[in-house]
């Protein structure tokens, strides 16, 4: 018999009026969760007292609160092809190889195209072709929205008939009148724009860099007889001495660092020894295996004695530390012989002489001074004489092309002065910048992934640039506007294959257009000529007052992509900070200045603020204390503090080029103080030292490598034990799961040389580009929000050890506190940190909502319409490398990047989700790119060779640092990388078993 008894779960439910009675019937909870409150705009966002319980309430349990949570993107509905272009296959990749030529940064390259849309740059590798990290950004600066999109005159709008004419006849007018006519171009590296620049008649033609090597070409030029300078190929070296000479970086149009690599990854139980001399702590200084603390007078002295010890024999005996230190590196080259190089970036003309002919005398096969490097051609005096020419009226027409001398020259006020009493004045620019809005004409040309171009990099090597869509404004190229302009009907695609033809290039044109390279043959020998290396040099002045070093970071360069927010986000390698530049100062100076860096609440660092004044030029900007920075020097980057055609987030920095005097990088007799205020820099890793942990970057010496007679597991590269039934047994060998076959099919793995990477960042950028990855700005990334995917740790070493607290009786808190402290010149290591994609990940095992898993493929996938953003996977992961999406990046004003505007879109890659706000984000070891790779073998009906699986950051590691592929394949490069007895993983004694391996870092000292 049924029972008749009434239940109820509250005396609320007896009440038959009840408004929560009724709810409750309808919902499972009877008071309405603030969805407004936590999913409305930042500031509710900031101010909401929603608390964890009502969030989970709300997207823990429901599926339909999930939708509501934005975990599902907005639909949009694709356009179909009336008629297809036969060229293009919908979601199929095109690759056109083109160049780079920008005038800063040249380099051969890949460039992916979607349905006509460029959205990656790759190095071209069939061409020796490397990418830094602008090189990958340059894609983004296509979509730049405040590009110059057509041509103006005195800032009107007027069309490209209308410029013709007048420029035109204005031009007739100035050589009719016997008046000059000069052009001011950035380093071309095309001897057919030089020539079509000839074509105009009698004119005057400046080149002019904005980062000078004038005086290691008028070194060259004295020595060898032709302005060029030297090519270098650091892999056949095996010593190299490097004084004030960052060329990991932009020295002397960089790409250097594949060679340098190849030189110090210890193959047979080889590698070069690297002794760097420098102020500032540089990419170079930061790799090498002695690094010299020295001011940048000092840096004279250097080469000045080492000059002396190695060509002349003369070696004192002063006892001093740089003393010391040059005769230890000269004994070196000796011993090396012609397999030893010496490199110096002092902008003194008998400075370079000194190391040319340090070169010249031991035979140096690293040096090549026939196929000479053509990246670098600016003339200063040239340059110099031009803005007199100007200032006195003796220049009736200026046509500048690709350069801002406005923003960049010293002596800006000079050149603008100067132009004013220029009859005739055009910029042909891409952007919208200072020179465009100073000079008469401001006439669009389009960015190079639209444009025609030949390019001889080095002598004799050739390459072709091709455009790759049409272009997206009014633009026209330089080259075309003068050759209207000298009266020829030809174009200049026309002319370079022309020019094609008459350089007796082997092949066919479109061979070399699809290759993007062609060479001629150099058969000229050079030889040096004999000249007095000490006329006319003087040694710097530097007695009293700070010594100032000017560099460029490998983020923004000279400054022209400065409106690019992927590099004003790129943490800067050795400082690890983004969206400005810093006065970088020592410790010790730092602490004599009253300056002082601090971390608040928020995590964020905080700094003081400096007045730092050189002659006439006094700028207030915040100081930075830097490990390794020469006590008596500072640093400060080139290429910031640009205020025209920029969005207004990008507005960062102070400009340097006003302590640029004479185009030297060192500047002496600063002053500083400090002034009222704070700094808030934006520092994406906070931690100094790596205070004893061992276990995260393995180091041992080539000596204790080389000795076979050690046991790698038990000494240099110890494996953890843990302890199982009360035996100690490696970590490795015990488990909490069961295992399953993974040799069927593909089985990922990525391993990273420690000894190649050399902290560059251009995987960073690649792994933007490739995935998507939102650029949150300058006050995000203070909260430890940036979304990288891929970073780059950074860390120094410091004076106290275990050994030495042992050995002096350090308790166990001091001994950590002093860990924390870096030298003074910190030893450096690098280590790219990306998910770890672990056979047996902690992260999916707390998920919730199983949106996070792993695949057969060894990849940890992630499910971002099944993620409810509950961080549990963060919270678990041993390598931090998860990101939460905070905001909605894209289609948000407050995030006013490239996801913004309908042009900046155009970059995004359709393989890849833009992922939305309130789900966790990593890196996914490109799987669009491996399923892409798979499927094109399959098609093909063939297995997938060596080498062809790429992920984004493996395919731009200029280094070959890191190596991607199928371990399931015996015979593949990473398969015996990850069997090699450096090979080890992060964290081993976890247990997490990733498919990450790291290489063991292997120095000389």
């Amino acid at each position: 018999m049924a029972s008749n008894k009434k239940y109820w779960k509250s005396v609320e439910e007896l009440n038959e009026n009840s408004s929560i009675v009724d709810t409750l019937r309808q919902n499972e909870f009877v008071e309405e969760i603030p969805t407004d409150e936590f999913l409305g705009n930042k500031e509710s966002l900031e101010e909401s007292s929603t608390t964890r319980r009502d969030f989970l309430k709300y997207v823990g349990f429901t599926t339909a609160a999930a939708t509501l949570a934005s975990c599902e993107g907005p639909v949009r509905k694709a356009i179909p092809y009336v008629v297809k272009p036969n060229e293009i296959i919908p979601g199929v990749a095109d690759y056109y190889a083109t160049a780079i030529a920008d005038g800063f940064d040249f380099a051969n390259i890949l460039v992916k195209v979607r349905e006509g849309r460029p959205i990656k740059i790759e190095p071209n590798k069939e061409a020796n072709g490397s990418t830094n990290a602008r090189v990958q950004a340059s894609v983004l600066s296509l979509y730049d929205g405040l590009r110059l999109k057509g041509p103006k005159q005195n800032g009107n709008a007027i069309s490209w008939s209308e410029a013709d004419a007048q420029i035109g006849k204005k031009l007739k007018d100035i050589q009719a009148a016997g008046k000059t006519v000069a052009f001011l171009t950035s380093t071309d590296a095309s001897p057919s724009t030089q020539n079509i620049i000839a074509s105009l008649g009698d004119v005057r033609h400046v080149i002019y860099d904005a980062v000078s090597e004038s005086a290691a070409l008028d070194a060259y030029q004295t020595m060898y007889g032709n302005r060029a300078l030297p090519s270098y190929d650091f892999s056949k070296a095996k010593v190299i001495v490097g004084v004030g000479s960052d060329f990991l970086g932009d020295w002397q149009g960089g790409n250097f660092e594949n060679g340098y690599a190849k030189g110090r990854i210890p193959t047979k139980g080889k590698m070069s020894h690297h002794v760097q001399f420098e102020s500032n702590m540089t990419l170079t200084g930061a790799n090498a295996d002695v690094r010299v603390m020295i001011t940048p007078a000092e840096q004279h002295l250097a080469m000045a004695k080492l000059y002396q010890a190695v060509v002349q024999g003369i070696s004192t005996r002063e006892a001093s530390p740089i003393n010391t230190a040059v005769q230890k590196a000269a004994a070196k080259i000796k011993k090396a012989g012609k397999n030893a190089v010496v490199v110096t970036g002092v902008q003194d003309a008998n400075i370079q002489a000194y190391a040319l002919a340090i070169n010249n005398h031991i035979q140096s096969e690293v040096m090549d001074v026939v196929v000479t490097n053509n990246t670098r051609q600016g003339n200063d005096a040239e340059v110099m004489q031009l803005v007199a020419d100007m200032k006195a009226g003796k220049i009736g027409a200026l046509i500048i092309n690709n350069s801002n001398p406005v923003y960049t020259l010293p002596n800006s006020a000079d050149f603008v002065e100067g132009l004013g009493k220029v009859d005739l004045s055009v910029s042909f620019s891409m952007s919208d910048n200072e020179t465009a809005n100073a000079t008469e004409y401001a006439l669009a040309t389009p960015h190079y992934l639209e444009s025609w171009g030949m390019i001889e990099m080095k002598k004799g090597q050739y390459s072709l640039m091709q455009p790759t869509i049409q272009p997206l404004f009014d633009t026209r190229q330089f080259q075309d506007a003068i050759l209207k302009w000298s009266g020829s009907e030809q174009s200049y695609y026309d002319y370079i294959k022309t020019s094609f033809t008459d350089l007796g290039a082997n092949g066919s044109w479109n061979q070399a257009l699809h290759d993007g390279t062609f060479t001629v043959d150099v058969t000229e020998e050079v030889v040096a000529n004999e000249f007095d290396l000490s006329f006319g040099y003087k040694a710097p002045k530097a007695d009293g007052g700070l010594q100032l070093q000017l560099y460029t970071k490998t983020g923004l360069g000279d400054g022209q992509q400065a409106n690019n927010p992927w590099l004003q986000e790129l943490p800067d390698p050795i400082t690890r900070t983004t969206w400005d530049n810093y006065l970088t100062i020592s410790q010790a100076d730092a602490e004599g200045f009253g300056i002082e860096n601090w971390n608040v609440a928020d995590g964020g660092l905080n700094g003081s603020l400096v007045e730092l004044t050189l002659g006439d030029v006094v700028v207030t900007l915040p100081a930075l204390i830097q490990p390794g920075q020469t006590v008596g020097s500072i640093g400060l980057a080139l290429g910031y503090g640009r205020k025209v055609g920029m969005k207004e987030e990008m507005k960062t920095g102070k400009n340097a080029y006003h302590f640029y005097s004479d185009f030297n990088n060192s500047q002496y007799g600063a002053s500083l103080k400090v002034v009222a205020g704070e700094h808030k820099f934006a520092c994406t890793q906070l931690q100094n030292t790596m205070m004893g942990r061992g276990d995260i970057i393995k180091e041992t010496t080539l000596d204790t490598f080389n000795d076979h007679s050690l046991d790698p597991k038990h000494t240099w590269n110890p494996v953890p034990v843990v302890s199982l039934k009360h035996q100690e047994v490696e970590a490795t060998t015990v488990d909490l799961w069961d295992e399953f076959d993974r040799s069927v099919g593909h089985h990922f793995n990525l391993s990273i040389d420690l000894n190649a990477c050399t902290g560059c960042g251009s995987c960073v950028i690649a792994c933007h580009a490739e995935n998507n990855v939102a650029v949150v700005g300058k006050e995000e990334i203070r909260k430890s929000r940036d979304m990288h995917w891929l970073r780059i740790d950074r860390y120094y070493s410091s004076d106290m050890t275990a050994e030495r607290a042992e050995e002096e009786g350090v308790g166990v808190k001091q001994k950590f506190a002093e860990m924390e402290d870096p030298s003074a010149n910190p030893t450096v290591a690098f280590q790219p940190i990306m998910c770890q994609h672990c056979n047996h990940a902690p992260c999916e095992t707390v998920c919730p909502v199983a949106a996070t898993s792993h695949g057969r493929q060894g990849q940890n996938h992630m499910a971002y319409n099944r993620c409810v953003g509950t961080r549990y996977c963060a919270n678990n992961c041993p390598y931090k490398v998860r990101r939460f999406n905070w905001f909605d990046y894209a289609n948000n004003a407050e995030f006013d990047f490239n996801m913004n505007d309908d042009l900046g879109k155009m970059v995004l890659n359709p393989d890849v989700t833009v992922r939305t706000r309130g789900v966790m984000e990593k890196c996914s070891m490109c799987i669009q790119m491996t399923q892409a790779t798979i499927l094109k073998a399959k098609k093909e009906g063939r297995p997938v060779k060596d080498e062809e699986f790429q992920t984004a950051c493996s395919n731009a590691c200029s280094t070959g640092a890191m190596i991607f592929g199928d371990i399931n394949d015996k015979e593949s490069q990473v398969a015996k990388l990850k069997e090699d007895k450096r090979a080890y993983h992060l964290l081993e004694h976890v247990g997490t078993q990733p498919n990450v391996v790291y290489q063991v870092k292997v120095t000389n000292a």
